[in-house]
């Protein structure tokens, strides 16, 4: 079975795949993708490489049809199958990186109900994207996968939950940190299953000196609470209550296949990823003197001057995961953030996961002597202003963008092009980048003060939208 050019254009992102269920993604679909990453992946061990995939997927109502049928392309391509069933995003990645197989990921992450998708990685959790494989499997699916005239492949299922939340908590120990209470908001999403198992006694491992206060932790794929998509401030409103009507040291955010992480200090206010982003920086960097952290373009610069400020080395990349990944292999980095609520650590086979980015939070405020607050505790990486990311609909992106580079010509400004336009000065700076989908320019702007800030931003808008 082939694919229109029409269809794949509307479900082929980036770095996963994702539709409306029964529209423009189908169990067909997911079939022939799964026995095309047989082919691109190398599944059967034909180079020597791995004889299975591992498949995995989230809460979602279709999700084990889709996980079903990307199997039987798989074994139809005559491949084996570890099935995982229920798991987080970064609960896939755990199992391809400690089996050293492939993996498929069944789940459309903070999308609205309707929406189900695939996020591949190759074996140890290697991202897979538009530039190492995505397209050459668009290609497959889009103009005929080869027959296979082998035998099919075979299915087993195994429940990796306790080696996952066993290997975490070895990568960060949390049972000598002070008592902590913490509210976790897992959205209807993965966390309300992986949660359990990591911070409390849920797989049977010693409880931890953590009182967790649940919020939605029943898993249901139509988000009856609230989308869980922990980056827009709204759905972060009732957590932020329940901290506060709690007491509570903490909240904990995560998306619908957790792996991102969002944290709400004791006061309710929500932490800025780029601030979690310099606190796991300076902890990795005691750990590993003098190492490599990567950054996005769009973090604070309160991340760059703490990394310097610890003796390690600062790398600036473009947004998105494969560009991280690809930077934390090529400089040897240990640690990875991005202001989406992206965390990435060499010790997890370089991929992302919101889990062990809140261990760290965890840790780190345990680790402080009674008094702190979080609040207190993350106060140093603080330090600037920032507009958040506004997008606005343009006609012509690259006259608008022409616009913003011409008014700037002549300041005292240094520009680069590493991801859009970036224009930096010495008490503020922006950057406005393209959407790859849509007619949008998307503009970030920091400062030292919020009037400056402000007024950076309105005349870049102005520019943009004129």
């Amino acid at each position: 079975m082939t694919f229109s050019a029409t269809q794949l254009d509307a479900v082929i992102k980036a770095y996963d795949i994702r539709g409306v269920v029964g529209d423009t993604f189908t169990t067909d679909l997911a079939r022939a993708v799964g026995a095309a990453a047989v082919e691109v992946l190398e599944v059967r061990g034909d180079a020597g490489g791995p004889q299975a995939m591992v498949i995995g997927h989230d809460m979602r109502e279709s999700s084990p049809q889709v996980a079903a049928a990307i199997a039987e392309g798989v074994t139809g391509a005559g491949a084996d199958v570890v099935m995982i069933g229920l798991a987080s995003t970064d609960g896939l990645y755990y199992a391809s990186g400690a089996m050293g197989l492939p993996g498929a990921m069944v789940t459309a992450s903070h999308n609205p109900a309707k929406y189900n998708g695939i996020k591949l990685c190759r074996q140890f959790a290697a991202p897979v994207g538009q530039d190492t494989g995505l397209a050459q499997i668009r290609r497959l699916v889009q103009y005929g996968i080869p027959e296979f005239a082998g035998p099919r492949g075979g299915v087993r299922h195994v429940d990796v939950l306790v080696d996952y939340a066993r290997y975490l908590r070895e990568l960060i120990p949390l049972s000598e940190i002070r008592p902590l209470r913490v509210v976790v908001d897992a959205g209807n999403g993965m966390a309300g299953y992986t949660v359990p198992a990591v911070l409390t006694d849920g797989a049977g491992l010693p409880s931890l000196p953590l009182e967790v206060i649940d919020m939605y932790f029943e898993l249901d794929g139509n988000f009856p609470h609230h989308e869980a998509n922990p980056i827009d401030p709204e759905t972060l409103i009732s957590l932020q209550r329940r901290v506060i009507a709690e007491n509570a040291d903490l909240g904990l955010a995560f998306d619908g296949d957790a792996d991102r992480c969002f944290v709400v200090d004791e006061q309710g206010r929500v932490v800025s990823p780029s601030t979690l982003t310099a606190l796991i920086a300076a902890r990795e960097l005691q750990r590993v003197p003098g190492a490599t952290i990567i950054h996005n373009l769009i973090t604070s610069r309160v991340v760059a001057e703490t990394v310097r400020a610890n003796g390690g080395v600062p790398v600036r990349t473009r947004v998105g995961h494969s560009f991280i990944k690809a930077e934390m292999a090529r400089t040897g980095a240990i640690f990875g953030g991005e202001h989406s609520g992206h965390f990435y650590f060499a010790d997890f086979w370089r991929a992302d996961s919101g889990m062990l980015a809140a261990l760290h939070v965890l840790a780190a405020l345990g680790d402080a002597p009674e008094t702190t607050a979080l609040s207190t505790l993350l106060a140093p990486f603080d330090q600037y202003n920032a507009s958040g990311e506004i997008n606005s609909v343009v006609g012509d992106v690259a006259s608008a963008t022409a616009r913003v580079l011409a008014h700037f010509a002549d300041a005292p400004v240094t520009v680069d092009d590493l991801d859009g336009l970036t224009v930096q000065a010495t008490d503020w700076w922006f950057n406005l980048r393209p959407s790859n989908t849509e007619p949008l320019l998307r503009l970030n702007v920091e400062a030292q003060t919020s009037e400056v800030m402000t007024a950076t931003r309105d005349v870049v808008l102005g520019l943009i939208r004129s």
